[in-house]
């Protein structure tokens, strides 16, 4: 059974900063390309961070030099740090992890956490 249990949200003010993790079991975590994505209310689930198996990572614009997304493979976690936090990054932010195997039929196996609430506020 795959499980991806994200943990560390709350509530923080502006300009201030907080660290969220994903712990994964039932995968072979190093395998699979991890992603933060986040969902304010009423609002579609953005992507906010990409991390691959080689440990590259990419941002949007939203949040490139605020954010760093970085993973443990031997403890099967993936944090996202956030900083400089603001009222507009408000969400739940959920952990993907994702594998494509390339064949005939290419293959994917995506699995989703079930979230956890960061609120930035005064």
């Amino acid at each position: 059974q795959v499980q991806l249990v994200e943990s560390g949200g709350g509530l923080v003010q502006p300009g201030g900063s907080l660290r969220i993790s994903c712990v994964a079991s039932g995968i072979t975590f190093s395998a699979y390309t991890i992603n933060w994505y986040r969902q304010a209310p009423g609002k579609q689930r953005d992507l906010v961070a990409t991390i691959s198996t080689g440990g590259s990572a990419n941002y949007p614009d939203s949040v490139k030099g605020r954010f760093t997304i970085s993973r443990d493979n031997a403890k099967n976690t993936a944090y996202l740090q956030m900083n400089s936090l603001t009222p507009e990054d408000t969400a739940l932010y959920y952990c993907n992890a994702r594998l494509i195997t390339i064949g005939y039929p290419t293959k994917i196996n995506t699995y989703w956490g079930q979230g956890t609430q960061v609120t930035v506020s005064s």
